[in-house]
């Protein structure tokens, strides 16, 4: 099934989201060590929590992406 413009570019966007979202919980994820070094525990403690949910966004996105590749979901 071949995807119109504006499904191509929400599958572009859905996909860019995603990848944003993985390497900002990498990135925050090397602060919480950084903090931890630095003997701020808690600090630490509470990006991880705060990041914790990310990964299932991810899927989440990526799923959506899939939706609309296989025509599930469309932008109208």
């Amino acid at each position: 099934m071949t995807l119109t413009k504006p499904n191509q570019q929400l599958r572009r966007d859905l996909k860019e989201t995603a990848a944003l979202l993985k390497w900002s919980g990498v990135d925050l994820m090397k602060m919480a060590v950084r903090l931890s070094e630095a003997g701020l525990e808690s600090d630490a403690m509470e990006l991880l929590t705060s990041i914790s949910g990310f990964p299932d966004v991810e899927d989440k996105l990526a799923g959506y992406a899939e939706g609309v590749k296989a025509g599930r979901i469309l932008r109208t």
